[in-house]
């Protein structure tokens, strides 16, 4: 099984719309997990701390397998 976190807006009739496209290869049924925010929780996801942004981020890209083996990156800090 395979997660993907996408933000998006439940409207007044119960429907659910994401804010982008799912990268997917072919129809298939899924899961859906509905976390709503709080009255006391952030509400719009850019008054977010940077850095919960950026472990969003991070974990999005290690869950779809957008990371760069560890060698590269010490190749990397061997370079400068």
């Amino acid at each position: 099984m395979k997660a993907v976190e996408v933000a998006g807006t439940v409207n007044e009739q119960g429907q659910l719309s994401i804010d982008q496209p799912l990268a997917v290869t072919q129809a298939s049924r899924v899961r859906v997990i509905i976390l709503f925010t709080e009255d006391r929780d952030v509400q719009d996801e850019d008054e977010l701390d940077p850095a919960i942004v950026g472990f969003q981020q991070g974990w999005q890209d290690a869950m779809t397998g957008n990371t760069i083996p560890v060698t590269q990156l010490w190749d990397r800090l061997n370079a400068d």
